[in-house]
């Protein structure tokens, strides 16, 4: 392997830390699985807009390649050297931010989760990927009601379970370029509880994003019921972790709590003033996307804000940042009303 060559005006953090010693040092190793440094790269030098720059093909990844990932890692989720992640999901109560409903839409939990002692995505093979599949609609079938469901299996629906829009599409161009789309569909699907409003999905960017999600922007019931499924799907499954990362991920984004708790909440005042809107974001540690998420626009002034850390906070930091933040910006929006009424 020769040292990589990324696209010319890329600002991934991949490219930014990969100097030559550590290539180096690097390009001849493999994971216990085999994974290697150039896999770990491809999505990152075929993708000029990417923003991590590699991808993880099993959690020995993390140890392996972690004189480059480290630094990745603390820059990404800003940690410091020794970071020890802890986890903590007890149930919360909190008051609901917009009772009126004047201003959320919908509120979506999710964490990903990967088996322990098989490959993630980019590099599991097809067989693997079936077994994953089977473990994990076993453990889905001793959910007890309301969580319990059925599992639409991607590679054998129908026209009417595609018109339920509960299955989640081919992965991206990055995910693409990480080798997540092989065999696609094959062993992939997502379960779907009777009322609707706890989902799993199976073998895409993770071996499972479980989700929880409301209508409304009563945040404490969307996460007790997010709480409730993990501790009971704990129970049969295992899952890849790591005292200082926290849950492992294929993307390291998502590592640590693996928990994106976001909303959609319309703000047309804040859309005129973007400047107020991002700077406020940044000081309450909020993730401001458009509204179809990452890399799209703003469309009737919605948003799609959530956390924005991830790792060395719990998973009730990660709620409550949530819900301090959006209960702040829900009060600028209305003195902003108030003002030019």
């Amino acid at each position: 392997m020769i040292f990589p060559v990324f696209p010319d005006d890329t600002s991934s953090l991949a490219s930014k830390h990969l100097s030559l010693a550590i290539f180096n040092a690097l390009k001849n190793k493999k994971s216990r699985m085999g994974f290697s440094l150039d896999r770990a790269l491809s999505s990152g030098i075929k993708n000029k807009d990417s923003g991590m720059g590699i991808y993880a093909g099993d959690a020995d990844t993390y140890r392996v390649f972690s004189p480059l990932l480290l630094p990745i890692i603390q820059e990404y989720h800003n940690i410091s050297p020794g970071t020890v992640h802890e986890s903590n999901r007890a149930m919360v109560t909190l008051p609901d931010p917009d009772p009126q409903r004047r201003y959320i839409l919908s509120t979506r939990i999710r964490v990903a989760r990967n088996l322990n002692g098989y490959a993630f995505p980019p590099f599991i093979s097809r067989q693997r990927r079936k077994e994953v599949e089977q473990i994990i609609i076993d453990a889905l079938k001793t959910l007890p009601p309301p969580l319990s469901g059925k599992y639409i299996s991607k590679g054998i629906k129908s026209a009417s379970q595609d018109r339920q829009n509960f299955l989640f599409k081919k992965g991206d161009r990055f995910q693409e370029a990480a080798g997540i789309n092989r065999d696609w569909p094959a062993f992939r699907g997502c379960f779907v509880s009777q009322d609707t409003r706890f989902r799993l999905w199976i073998n895409e960017e993770d071996h499972l994003r479980v989700i929880s999600m409301d209508n409304h922007g009563n945040m404490a019931v969307t996460f007790n019921r997010l709480v409730s499924a993990l501790d009971l799907l704990e129970k049969k499954l295992d899952f890849a972790w790591d005292d200082t990362l926290g849950y492992l991920a294929s993307c390291p984004s998502n590592i640590g709590t693996a928990m994106r708790a976001g909303v959609h909440i319309r703000l047309p005042r804040l859309f005129q003033t973007p400047e107020i809107l991002h700077a406020q974001a940044r000081e309450l540690n909020l993730q401001v996307r458009g509204t179809k998420g990452e890399k799209t626009r703003v469309e009737d002034g919605v948003f799609d804000i959530s956390n924005e850390r991830r790792l060395g906070v719990t998973e009730n930091d990660c709620i409550k940042t949530l819900h301090r933040g959006i209960s702040h910006l829900i009060q600028l929006e209305a003195a902003q009303e108030e003002n030019r009424d």
